[in-house]
């Protein structure tokens, strides 16, 4: 029976012996699970941030976008004319199934001044659901009223950038700045929201009434028309039903034929967002596993100090086996000093990589999240290249003839 605790003593002695080619030994296993922590971090970090900011966009979310313009035969895209009217946006909330809300909404870069400033931001026409749609909350003031958009009244509710560039410390509510030439009371204040994924700063923006910004802002080349028209379904399980609803709706209430083009196009934000989430799943996964091929080169790094120790230690190995010692017992010895040096390598390339990964956070250069998911799966990785890897040389160690070792020179 193999005496399993003189057999570790006698392989952390024979460690220590060695101790600098121990630490080199465990250098690959260092930089390999100090890398795999890192990828794993920026990845997971990544897959956050991606789901954080399509939180932020709405969930459930349907996009209706107008027609395409047509310019000397070149079609301008979706948006570019439009065919959506707030009757539209009407009809939809009463006679959809799912639907929990509708709002319309166009929008025109404009100039914005108060006092000596003056800032050019994007102005959104909509109404009061779009701030409940698309996940935006007032921070002080009030959010449109239904008087607002009937009465075509001439309010405002603005991002902290905005707030930032043209009023400095003062609190914009109440105050009163032009969208052109057109004076807007600031009703509304909207919490910060940050920068979107693909960089656009979701707080330079102010809304008004969506009548207010077709008669008296910006205008429209075609009455009671809207740009878009965003809907949020109930949940999930109802959005292709909600999506098949409004298509049948407007194809009727616009008169199109059945062999006819839809003069209008919904987009799936569900949809899309499930495969940008699934797409930094993989990248993630896919950095993980780059980073693992380090930890394999470290494993290589180790079997080959080990079948060098043993061709070494050849003459210790003869004695033992001479004075007792089993060849089960010279493998299990090899093998455990070829896992103690995983082991602490890997618990050395945890801490590295952990520190590591927070100085990557600290640079604000992208979203960290370290998971005691990826440092076990790394230390049992570790602990398995070595057993893997020091197997064959305990292998080889185990096979020598006792009368042959205490010959070799």
């Amino acid at each position: 029976m193999i005496d399993f605790k003189s057999t570790v003593k006698m392989a952390i002695i024979s460690l220590k012996i060695n101790k600098m080619r121990s630490i080199l030994t465990s250098l690959g296993i260092i930089i390999g699970v100090s890398a795999v922590i890192i990828m794993l971090a920026v990845g997971s970090g990544a897959s956050k941030k991606i789901a954080k900011d399509m939180e932020s966009m709405g969930s459930n979310l349907l996009m209706i976008r107008s027609a395409s313009a047509t310019s000397g035969g070149v079609r301008m895209g979706f948006g570019t004319k439009p065919s959506l009217t707030l009757k539209d946006a009407d009809a939809i909330y009463k006679n959809c199934r799912g639907i929990m809300a509708v709002a319309p909404y166009s929008s025109a870069t404009s100039q914005l001044t108060y006092g000596n400033q003056n800032w050019s931001t994007t102005v959104g026409g909509t109404t009061a659901e779009y701030l409940f749609i698309r996940n935006y909350e007032i921070e002080s003031g009030r959010n449109f009223v239904e008087e607002d958009v009937k009465n075509n009244t001439k309010v405002a509710i603005i991002g902290s950038t905005v707030a930032t560039e043209l009023f400095g410390d003062m609190n914009p509510i109440n105050k009163t700045m032009r969208v052109g030439n057109v004076p807007f009371k600031v009703i509304g204040l909207l919490k910060t929201k940050g920068q979107s994924g693909m960089g656009m700063d979701q707080d330079d923006l102010v809304f008004i009434p969506i009548t207010t910004a077709q008669k008296k802002a910006f205008g429209t080349e075609y009455p009671g028309t809207v740009k878009m028209i965003n809907v949020k379904a109930q949940n999930s399980e109802v959005l292709q039903t909600a999506q098949d609803d409004i298509t049948d709706l407007l194809r009727t209430r616009h008169n199109i034929g059945k062999n006819q083009e839809d003069d209008f196009e919904i987009r799936n934000l569900a949809e899309m967002q499930e495969t940008i989430k699934s797409s930094a799943r993989t990248m993630s996964i896919l950095l993980g596993a780059i980073a693992s091929v380090s930890l394999l080169v470290g494993g290589i790094g180790i079997m080959n100090i080990m079948l060098v120790s043993v061709t070494e230690r050849t003459k210790e190995i003869g004695i033992r086996m001479a004075i007792g010692a089993k060849a089960s017992d010279i493998r299990v010895q090899f093998l455990i000093e070829s896992f103690l040096l995983s082991v602490i390598g890997g618990v050395i390339g945890v801490v590295i990589g952990v520190l590591g990964a927070k100085v990557v956070e600290l640079t604000d250069a992208m979203t960290i999240s370290i998971s005691s998911g990826s440092i076990i799966l790394s230390l049992g990785f570790s602990g398995a290249i070595g057993v893997l890897f020091g197997y064959y040389p305990a292998y080889k160690a185990s096979l020598l003839n006792p009368i042959d070792a205490l010959r070799y020179e």
